[in-house]
């Protein structure tokens, strides 16, 4: 082993250039979720999945280790926020995100709750645009929802979320 310590020091500097190179070029992606005031006592989002598209390959659907559960927005107002999923993903342009939601999701007005009717969310997810570069520096994403705006009431005395989120870094 004596003889050939360039080798070996070569070979060293080489796996340890391609692990560096390998974290380049992904990052652990934080998705996090909070919401402004409400005029509301309660409303309870269940989502079961985080879904990302990335630019290299919309085509495909990347899930995200999600903390699936029932969240009451209005637990998370004034800088609060939660951790929605975390994991690793490429370092690209994440075009959109998706929350799939579960149909446990509810809304509770004058201390009388009610089923908040999701269309479409359970199967496709709720739709955000983002359209950022993510990198070692961009990490982290909140997803601002915004339940004033969100929750409609309809004619007949039904409510409906039509969700109004902002996406902040």
């Amino acid at each position: 082993m004596k003889k050939y310590p360039i080798v070996w020091f070569s070979l060293f500097l080489a796996l340890a250039v391609w692990a560096c190179s390998k974290d380049e070029d992904s990052t652990t992606l934080r998705i996090r979720l909070t919401d402004g005031p409400g005029d509301f006592q309660q409303v309870n989002v269940d989502i079961q999945e985080v879904v990302l598209k990335l630019a290299k390959d919309t085509s495909k659907w990347q899930t995200l280790p999600t903390n699936a559960g029932i969240y009451n927005l209005l637990d998370f107002q004034n800088g609060v926020d939660t951790l929605l999923a975390s994991g690793s993903i490429s370092t690209d342009v994440l075009k959109e995100v998706r929350l799939v939601l579960g149909s446990n999701n509810t809304v509770m007005v004058d201390s009388v709750v009610y089923n908040l009717e999701t269309p479409s969310a359970e199967q496709s997810g709720l739709k955000i645009k983002v359209d950022k570069s993510l990198a070692i520096s961009l990490d982290s994403l909140t997803l601002d929802f915004d339940a004033e705006q969100s929750i409609v009431k309809n004619g007949n005395g039904t409510y409906i979320l039509k969700p109004v989120i902002k996406v902040k870094n």
